[in-house]
C-alpha cells in the first residue's frame, strides 16, 4: 500500500504536508523544528512516511527512486484553503519530509530507457554488457530465467556507491565533481583502483573483520579492552599491508602467545565458551561459512580433535593470559588419528599442534571448504546476499543460485593467490555490479541471481559517519569498560572504533551488531519507526543540520540560492539536483514568511530523510 499526499495551503499559511496510509495520518509543516504530529499508531504514517518500506526490496510497483503512492490526487483542506498538483517526478514531499519518490504517474514506475539524465539520473538508456567472466556467468543465468538485467548504473549513481561499499565513506562535492568531469572512458577503473588504496579501506574492512572477529572487551566475549585494542590492531594491519587471505586464515588458527602483545592469540578468547567443541563450531562458522552445530555429533568430535590441545594460562598482569600450544592435554582421537571435514583421515604426531595440520588442510587451494566461503562472503558484502544465502550458512541443501558464478569467484581467488582486493576489483569492475538498482522484471528470481543491485539501508557506523561528514559534526563514544576506553576523542570515526563495547545511541537504535556470535546476520539493517522518528524529528539530527559548521559554510554562500541548492546536493547525495528539483527548491524559498536559510535548512533535513540517502541505491 502506498501514501497519499495532500498539499495545502491556509488562507496564506504556511503550507501543510499530511502523509495519509492506512487511516492514519502524520501532518508536518515546512519548518522541521516546528512540525506537528497527528499520527496514528507507530509504524504506521509515522514510520512508512520516512523511508523506504522495512525490507527495501524492489519489484515493479515499488522499485529506488519511483512512487508508491496509492493516489496524486490532491484534495482541498477543510476552511477555505486551497490545492495545488505537483507534477514532476521528483515530488515535493521529498523535499519536505524526504520520504515519497514518485513521478506523474504510476505508469512511471518502469522508466522509458530514452528518458533524458535530467528526468532520471539513476540509470543509463543501453543495456550493459558483460566486461568479465564474472559477467558472463550471471547474464547466461539471467538468460535461462528469461530475466532482463537491470539498464547500468549513470555515473553520479556509481560514485556515491562505489565509495561507500569500497571505504564506507561518501565521496566529497570536490572528489563527484572531478569524478564526473572525468572524460576518460576508464575512469570507473581507475577509481576503484584509487579506493582499494585509500586509507579508510582499512578502517572500513576491519570494522567488518572486527564483527566477524568478535571484537569486543565486555560481555558475553570478555576479551577486556587491552586484548581488543591488541586484536582490532592486528586485524588492521592485516587489511593495511593486503595481508593475502589464506595467511590471514592460518595466522588466526595456529597462533600462541598473549592476549595484550599477540593480537591473533584473541581469536580463541574471542568466544563465549572455549571447549573444543566450541571452538571448532566457531572456526566453521568463521573460515568455512558452515553452522557445524547442524552436523551429526561423531563430524563435530572429530572436528574437535583439532583443537583439544589448547592451553589458557594466566599471568602476573592483571587480564593477562597467554594462548599456547599444550602437548600435556589429552588429544581425544583414536589411535592418535585426525579426520578432518571432507573425511580425510591422519596420523597427528604427538609434538605437533593439530592446529597447524587442520590449518595446512584449510587453505589448500581447492579446497572448496575454504575458497569458496570466502568467495560466497565477498560477494555478500557487496550485494546483501551471497551466491549460497545466508553467506554463513553453506550445506547441501542450500545450494547456490548460480553454481558458475560462485565457480567463478573461486577460481579468481585462487588465481589471485588469496589477494582478496583482487577479487573486490573483479567484483566491481564488473558490468552486474555495476547496473543500476531498478529492477526490470518483477520474477522473484531477479533479486537472488542478481539482476540489479539490491537496495541496502547504509550500516549504522557508515550512516553517522556521513551524517557528521556533511555536517561537519562530530560525535560522542563511550564504553562500559573504564579503562582505557572511557570517552574516545570526539573526531573518532565509527567506522574505526576498536571495540564492540564502544558505542552510543545512534548506534545501537540502527542495528550495530554486538558482536556476541560471529553471524553475519548479527547486524540489522531492518528499518525500525524508532529509527525513521530519530531522523525526522530529533534534536540530534536536527542540531547538525542547523548548527553543523559544513552546513552553515554553505548557506554563508555569496553564490546566490543556485550555489547553495547545488552544494547541498553535492553534499548530501552525491550529485547535482535536476532542473525540477531546483526549480521546486527555488520556488519554495519564495513561500510567504520563508526566509532562505529556513529554507535550505528545510532542504538539507528532507534530503537526509530521503531514501537516496538512507541507502546503497
Amino acid at each position: 500500500m502506498g501514501f497519499e499526499v495532500i498539499i495545502t495551503q491556509t488562507n496564506g499559511g504556511a503550507p501543510r504536508y499530511a502523509f495519509f496510509r492506512g487511516g492514519a495520518h502524520i501532518t508536518y509543516r515546512t519548518a522541521p523544528h516546528k512540525r506537528a504530529f497527528n499520527a496514528g499508531p507507530v509504524g504506521s504514517a509515522a514510520s512508512t512516511a520516512s523511508s523506504l518500506p522495512g525490507d527495501a526490496r524492489p519489484r515493479a510497483s515499488q522499485r529506488f527512486g519511483y512512487s508508491t503512492m496509492s493516489s496524486h490526487a490532491i484534495h482541498p483542506h477543510p476552511g477555505g484553503s486551497t490545492s495545488e498538483r505537483l507534477p514532476f517526478w521528483w515530488f515535493w514531499a521529498i523535499l519536505i519530509a524526504g520520504t515519497a519518490w514518485t513521478e506523474d504517474s504510476r505508469a512511471a514506475a518502469t522508466p522509458s530507457p530514452s528518458a533524458p539524465l535530467a528526468a532520471n539520473p539513476f540509470e543509463r538508456s543501453r543495456p550493459a554488457q558483460p566486461q568479465n567472466a564474472i559477467d558472463h556467468a550471471v547474464f547466461a543465468r539471467l538468460g535461462q530465467l528469461g530475466i532482463d538485467p537491470a539498464l547500468p548504473c549513470t555515473d553520479v549513481v556509481f560514485v556515491r556507491r562505489v565509495f561507500l561499499d569500497v571505504i564506507g565513506t561518501l565521496p566529497t562535492p570536490a572528489e563527484t565533481r572531478q569524478f564526473l568531469q572525468d572524460r576518460r572512458s576508464d575512469k570507473r577503473t581507475a577509481l576503484i583502483d584509487q579506493l582499494l588504496g585509500r586509507d579508510e579501506f582499512a578502517d572500513y574492512w576491519t570494522m567488518k573483520w572486527s564483527d566477524l572477529l568478535r571484537v569486543k572487551a565486555e560481555f558475553p566475549i570478555n576479551l577486556w579492552p587491552n586484548a581488543a585494542q591488541a586484536y582490532h590492531r592486528w586485524i588492521h594491519t592485516a587489511m593495511r599491508d593486503n595481508l593475502p587471505y589464506d595467511q590471514f586464515a592460518r595466522t588466526l588458527l595456529t597462533a600462541n602467545g598473549s592476549n595484550f602483545r599477540a593480537g591473533p592469540v584473541n581469536f580463541y578468547r574471542a568466544m563465549q565458551a572455549r571447549d573444543p567443541d566450541a571452538i571448532g563450531r566457531t572456526v566453521a562458522l568463521t573460515f568455512m561459512g558452515v553452522r557445524a552445530e547442524k552436523w551429526p555429533a561423531r563430524q563435530r568430535e572429530q572436528m574437535a580433535v583439532f583443537f583439544s590441545r589448547i592451553g589458557y594460562k594466566g599471568t602476573a598482569e592483571w587480564k593477562e593470559e597467554i594462548v599456547f600450544f599444550n602437548p600435556e592435554q589429552p588429544l581425544k582421537a583414536a589411535e592418535g588419528r585426525g579426520v578432518l571435514p571432507d573425511g580425510t583421515a591422519g596420523t597427528l604426531a604427538p609434538e605437533r599442534d593439530p592446529r597447524e595440520a587442520f590449518a595446512d588442510w584449510l587453505i589448500t587451494p581447492h579446497n572448496p571448504w575454504f575458497t569458496r566461503a570466502i568467495a560466497n562472503r565477498a560477494w555478500s558484502w557487496f550485494f546483501g546476499r551471497g551466491v549460497v544465502h545466508e553467506p554463513d550458512d553453506l550445506r547441501p541443501d542450500n545450494p547456490p543460485a548460480n553454481p558458475e558464478l560462485l565457480t567463478v569467484l573461486a577460481q579468481e581467488l585462487v588465481a589471485a593467490r588469496y589477494d582478496l582486493k583482487r577479487l573486490f576489483r573483479a567484483i566491481l569492475t564488473s558490468a552486474t555490479y555495476q547496473l543500476s538498482s531498478i529492477a526490470r522484471s518483477d520474477l522473484p528470481a531477479a533479486e537472488a541471481n542478481f539482476a540489479f543491485y539490491p537496495l541496502r539501508r547504509l550500516n549504522a557506523e557508515v550512516l553517522i559517519d556521513a551524517l557528521n561528514q556533511i555536517s561537519g559534526t562530530t560525535e560522542k563514544y563511550t564504553s562500559a569498560i573504564p579503562e582505557p576506553f572511557t570517552v574516545l576523542p570526539e573526531d573518532q570515526r565509527s567506522i574505526a572504533l576498536p571495540d564492540g563495547s564502544i558505542s552510543s545511541s545512534f548506534l545501537e537504535t540502527f542495528g550495530r551488531p554486538g558482536r556476541d556470535t560471529g553471524l553475519e546476520a548479527e547486524r540489522n539493517n531492518r528499518v525500525t519507526a524508532s529509527q525513521r522518528l530519530h531522523l525526522l524529528n530529533s534534536t540530534h539530527v536536527r542540531r547538525k543540520i542547523e548548527q553543523g559548521p559544513k552546513i552553515q559554510a554553505l548557506l554563508r554562500s555569496r553564490g546566490g540560492a543556485g550555489e547553495v541548492i547545488d552544494g547541498l546536493y553535492y553534499t548530501i547525495l552525491s550529485r547535482p539536483p535536476t532542473d525540477q528539483e531546483r526549480q521546486v527548491v527555488v520556488d519554495h524559498t519564495k513561500t510567504a514568511g520563508m526566509d532562505a536559510r529556513t529554507a535550505a535548512q528545510d532542504l538539507a533535513w528532507a534530503l537526509v530523510n530521503s531514501a537516496e540517502f538512507l541507502y546503497h541505491h
